[in-house]
C-alpha cells in the first residue's frame, strides 16, 4: 500500500472542505464571482498550519514582489486599501516629513469617489475641495481642476476610477507648476498603465486594495507604494503603533519614534494575495476581452438602439478594468430605477458607479462639506445615468452573454 504523506493528507482534507462549503451564487451574473483558486486557499491554510499567522515573512515577500512589479522603490502592505489612503494622508501631515502639510491646507478630490478616499483628508485636519469629473472617462476634469487650485491648495487625492484615469501628462504639469503633493488612489485600477507606466507610481504615494471584488483579492488587504525613503519610513512606523521595529537597528524592543495606528495585515491575507498577484496579468487580459465581448454582443444585437454609452480608456492608457460601467442614454433614463430592479431580480447584479456623486451622500451634509451647494455637472450626470456590472476573471460563456443581451436590452420594453 502506497504511503500517503501528512502534507498530502492535509491538502486533500482542505480540498474536501473547500468543496463541502462551496456555496451556490445568489446571482446568475454577479458583480464578482468567487475568484479564489484552491491553491489560493491552500496558501492561506499553510500559514494557519504554521501557527505564524501575524505579519511576517510572507508579507515581506509580497511587498518585495509588488514593488518590483510596479517599478517603485518601496511597497508596504496594510489591512485594506482604505488604510493605505489613511497612512498616505497622515504621512503628508507628519512632523517627520519635510514641508509637511498644515492644518487647514486644501486637498483636491474628485466628486466621484469612495468614502475612504475622502475621510482621511478630513481626519488629517485638511480641507477637502471637490473637483468635477468627465462623464466620458469617469475621472478628474483637468479643466475644473485648474479652476479649483488656490494658494491654499497643497495636495491632490487623485482617484483612478474602475481602471481608467485622467490625462496623467496634464496632471503632472499641474502638480509641477503648483508644487503639489499627489496621492493616487489606485484601489480600483491595479495593473492599469499610462504611457507604459503603472498607475499609482506617478505621485508621492499610490494606494491599492485587495478587497473581494478587485483586480486581485486576498479577501481584505491593501498596499501603499512610494519612491522616497523618507515617506517609506514614515508610513512604516505609522502602520504599527509608531514603532521603528524592523526599520532601524536599536537596543530597544519598544522604541516609539512617531504616532501610529495598527493597520497591519496578516500573513494569511498576504499569502492569498501574493498567489493571486501572480495571475494579475492573466486576469487583466481576460477582463479586457470579456468587456469587449459584452459590448460587441449588445451593439450587434437586433435590439440595439443606442440605449447605453460605454466608457472607453483615455489616450495612452492600457486599462485593467474593474467592472463594466454603463451610462443610460437620455431616452431611457426615466426607466432607470425600474430597470435596475428588473436586472437584479433576473440574476444580474448591479451597483452604482463607486458611490455616485459623493456630494449627494448624507455624510456630506453632516460635515457641511458643500455649504454653498455647488453643482458638479459631470459627477451628477454619472450619478443619474450610471451603473455598473461585473467583468469576471474567467472567459465569459455564450450562456452569460445571452443572458446579458436579453436582460440589458430589455430596457426598451420596460
Amino acid at each position: 500500500m502506497e504511503r500517503v504523506s501528512f502534507k498530502k493528507m492535509k491538502k486533500n482534507k482542505i480540498l474536501n472542505l473547500i468543496n463541502k462549503f462551496k456555496s451556490k451564487p445568489k446571482f446568475k451574473y454577479p458583480l464578482s464571482p468567487n475568484s479564489f483558486s484552491n491553491e489560493d486557499i491552500l496558501k492561506g491554510a499553510n500559514v494557519l498550519f504554521s501557527k505564524n499567522i501575524t505579519m511576517g515573512a510572507v508579507t515581506k515577500r509580497f511587498e518585495k514582489e509588488f514593488a518590483k512589479f510596479m517599478g517603485c522603490n518601496y511597497a508596504l502592505m496594510v489591512n485594506s486599501g482604505s488604510s493605505a489612503n489613511l497612512l498616505a494622508m497622515f504621512a503628508l501631515i507628519n512632523p517627520k516629513k519635510k514641508n509637511n502639510l498644515k492644518y487647514g491646507d486644501e486637498c483636491l478630490i474628485p466628486a466621484l469617489c469612495w468614502s475612504t478616499s475622502l475621510w482621511p483628508i478630513i481626519q488629517a485636519g485638511l480641507k477637502p475641495k471637490f473637483v468635477d469629473i468627465e462623464p466620458n472617462t469617469l475621472n478628474l476634469s483637468i479643466s475644473d481642476l485648474k479652476k479649483k487650485i488656490s494658494k491654499k491648495t497643497k495636495a491632490i487625492m487623485g482617484v483612478h476610477i474602475l481602471g481608467n484615469s485622467t490625462n496623467i501628462d496634464e496632471l503632472k504639469k499641474i502638480i509641477k507648476k503648483n508644487n503639489l503633493y499627489l496621492i493616487e488612489d489606485t484601489c480600483e485600477s491595479l495593473g492599469s498603465k499610462f504611457n507604459k507606466k503603472y498607475l499609482g507610481t506617478f505621485g508621492d504615494f499610490g494606494t491599492f486594495s485587495f478587497y473581494y471584488s478587485h483586480q486581485i483579492t486576498a479577501g481584505e488587504g491593501g498596499m501603499i507604494v512610494c519612491n522616497s525613503k523618507e515617506n517609506y519610513e514614515i508610513i512604516y512606523s505609522l502602520r504599527s503603533h509608531g514603532w521603528d521595529r524592523g526599520l532601524k537597528n536599536n537596543n530597544k524592543d519598544f522604541n516609539f519614534i512617531n504616532s501610529g495606528f495598527n493597520v497591519r495585515p496578516t500573513d494569511i491575507t498576504a499569502a492569498i494575495g501574493l498567489n493571486q498577484f501572480k495571475r494579475l496579468n492573466r486576469f487583466k487580459n481576460i477582463r479586457s476581452k470579456n468587456k469587449l465581448k459584452i459590448i460587441n454582443r449588445l451593439k450587434n444585437s437586433k435590439k440595439w438602439s443606442n440605449q447605453f454609452t460605454f466608457i472607453e480608456p483615455i489616450n495612452k492608457l492600457e486599462p485593467s478594468w474593474f467592472g463594466l460601467p454603463i451610462l443610460i442614454n437620455d431616452k431611457y433614463l426615466i426607466k432607470k430605477k425600474k430597470f435596475l430592479s428588473f436586472l437584479n431580480k433576473n440574476g444580474i447584479e448591479t451597483r452604482p458607479i463607486i458611490s455616485g456623486n459623493f456630494l449627494n451622500q448624507p455624510s456630506v451634509e453632516l460635515y457641511k462639506l458643500n455649504k454653498n451647494k455647488k453643482i458638479f455637472k459631470g459627477a451628477e450626470d454619472v450619478d443619474k445615468r450610471g451603473f455598473f456590472i461585473g467583468i469576471h476573471v474567467e472567459n465569459i460563456s455564450q450562456k452569460k452573454l445571452n443572458l446579458l443581451e436579453t436582460k440589458l436590452l430589455k430596457i426598451s420594453e420596460i
